[in-house]
């Protein structure tokens, strides 16, 4: 258990996917059943991996300009729900799978994020990191996405019960990294932009923002290399989420 000295950080802002939450493993094991479902039904000439690969790749809109421009509208016009169904439609209509019906397709899609949602999880140590920060301070999270995939998984880990704050981007005006998500989260904290510290895994979105807002930003890099093309440095970096108690330790005896 860390002993903190009482300074004058007063919050805490936390990115979830990446930060808290082990996003990527729950994604790959919920690729892996996808993969293996598709097979069983379409045969093992099928690559179950790449489809399921290429899904996820749409789900997180890396998407080409042909894609954006097909796909934007359905999200706009109806919803994140229809876009992930019409993915997997369209996925399957690459690989020779045709005139694919609206119930198997949200079949697909309801296995997979029933599959992530199970193997979803904070990493190891995060609980009690949390149990500890928050008697010291405000501790607000801050995630990106759409509500359609992330309150299920901010009620999969009960996050409220460790937590001050909640903010979902895709309830917002804006998500990160604009200045007006990160300005709500230091108001529900009741404190200034240099009495708070973002720690998250992305630096277009939560360093970048954090930089923008006047706030310490801290970088968990997993396996991403600093691309200095993006002119975003952050004020720390730490390799693991599990490095992120020491550091906030180090921080606060400063």
């Amino acid at each position: 258990m860390l002993l903190w000295n009482y300074l004058m950080l007063k919050a805490l802002l936390l990115d979830l996917d990446e930060t808290l939450c082990d996003t990527e493993g729950a994604n790959f094991q919920a690729k892996l059943a996808m993969a293996n479902d598709l097979e069983k039904k379409h045969g093992q000439d099928f690559n179950g991996l790449a489809f399921a690969d290429a899904y996820v790749t749409g789900i997180y809109r890396d998407w080409t300009d042909v894609q954006r421009a097909r796909y934007m509208p359905i999200i706009e016009q109806q919803s994140e729900e229809a876009f992930r169904l019409q993915l997997i439609s369209d996925l399957l209509a690459e690989r020779g799978i045709n005139n694919v019906s609206h119930e198997t397709a949200q079949a697909f899609q309801n296995k997979f994020d029933s599959d992530r949602l199970k193997a979803f999880d904070f990493y190891p140590g995060i609980v009690a990191f949390l149990a500890e920060a928050r008697k010291l301070f405000s501790l607000v999270v801050i995630t990106n996405g759409p509500e359609f995939s992330q309150v299920p998984k901010v009620e999969r880990v009960k996050l409220a019960k460790h937590v001050d704050h909640i903010i979902i981007g895709g309830q917002e005006p804006e998500q990160k990294p604009a200045t007006s998500i990160f300005n709500k989260a230091l108001k529900l904290a009741n404190c200034q932009a240099h009495e708070a510290v973002h720690i998250g895994d992305s630096l277009a979105t939560d360093i970048a923002g954090a930089l923008n807002s006047g706030i310490t930003s801290v970088w968990i890099q997993h396996q991403q290399p600093l691309d200095a093309e993006l002119g975003i440095n952050p004020h720390h970096t730490v390799l693991h989420p599990s490095e992120i108690p020491a550091l906030i330790y180090q921080l606060h005896q400063q």
